[in-house]
């Protein structure tokens, strides 16, 4: 893994994202390394995080286990989406105040 870190950064890499990395490894590589490191499940010991915006969010039921869920966005979604689709089935949405005027 740091020898194919050193190429990518050899060829031209202005970043290198290492994910599901062991924390230790993470921060070998990170250390050896003239360009920043993101990390996704591989420790603190990078230079940045990120997190997908779906797990992190809470958009699903399953949450990787090296995410961290800020949010339970996927209730409110699917409450959002139903209520929507009941206002259309039962002829509240549209109404006139959704239309444009000739």
């Amino acid at each position: 893994m740091r020898d194919d870190a050193v190429a990518v950064v050899d060829a031209g890499a202005v970043a290198v994202v290492l994910e599901m990395v062991p924390a230790p490894v993470a921060a070998s590589v990170t250390s050896m390394l003239r360009v920043p490191t993101i990390g996704i499940g591989a420790g603190a010991g990078c230079d940045g995080q990120v997190l997908v915006w779906v797990d992190m969010a809470g958009m699903t039921e399953w949450t990787p286990r090296f995410a961290k869920r800020y949010g339970e966005l996927g209730a409110a979604l699917g409450a959002a989406a139903r209520a929507f689709a009941d206002d259309v089935r039962g002829g509240a949405f549209p109404d006139a105040e959704h239309e444009f005027g000739a």
